[in-house]
């Protein structure tokens, strides 16, 4: 009896930070619930949503290899509602809560988003600063509290983080799938696949960055 449950034992070991060993042991269920962590909990800051998304697509165009079996269409409905629920949970948490779930934390990298996501949104105001924090690991996990803490409207943060959400989650997601179908053993390429693609997601933040440092420069030319 003892040696079969010591055999099972590495199959239950699960790497929360491997997108592929969640997809293994979990598949679309854990996408939804990784989702959900990482944009509604605070304990979901270091959980990998961009590259599970874009993993969990490029697999799907390859089901049944890496002893992953995934479908698109449940895997889409698990990345939307996943990445929308958690981020409106994490709202209503900091609205209840205020700013006592983050002080509680001894987290020196989640105290540094949520500074990163407070500029955010005191630069860029609410919707941009909502739709841009989905791009951005940690600082999409904190900014949701961050917004019902400092009280962001309910309707202006639900509109935008719906908006962000689905761009973010379906994005990712269909970019895995799109190149997954297209090009012939991509998969073998996986892991520098991801680096990219989580660094293509910056694109947007970089970009808003540097379209606010260069109004602020003419703004002081001109004045």
């Amino acid at each position: 009896m003892t040696a079969p449950l010591f055999a099972a034992a590495p199959q239950l070991a699960v790497n929360v930070l491997s997108a592929q060993s969640l997809l293994a042991a979990f598949g679309v269920l854990g996408v939804g619930l990784v989702m959900f962590a990482e944009t509604g909990l605070l304990i979901g800051f270091f959980l990998p949503g961009d590259s599970l998304l874009f993993t969990a697509g490029l697999l799907c165009a390859r089901s049944g290899r890496h002893g992953v079996q995934l479908s698109l269409a449940p895997l889409l409905v698990a990345a939307v509602v996943g990445a929308l629920a958690g981020a409106q949970c994490g709202y209503l948490l900091g609205r209840k809560a205020g700013g006592a779930l983050l002080a509680r934390s001894r987290s020196a990298r989640l105290h540094e988003g949520a500074q990163r996501a407070e500029e955010l949104l005191q630069r860029y105001g609410h919707a941009r600063a909502i739709v841009l924090a989905r791009f951005v690991p940690v600082v999409r996990t904190v900014l949701n509290p961050m917004a019902g803490a400092l009280g962001v409207p309910l309707r202006t943060f639900t509109v935008w983080q719906m908006a962000g959400g689905l761009v973010w989650s379906l994005g990712l997601t269909l970019g895995g799938y799109t190149l997954g179908s297209s090009i012939p053993d991509v998969d073998r390429y996986l892991l520098p696949l991801v680096a990219v693609i989580v660094a293509v997601s910056l694109i947007p933040l970089a970009t808003e960055v540097h379209r606010s440092r260069r109004a602020a420069k003419a703004k002081e030319a001109g004045g």
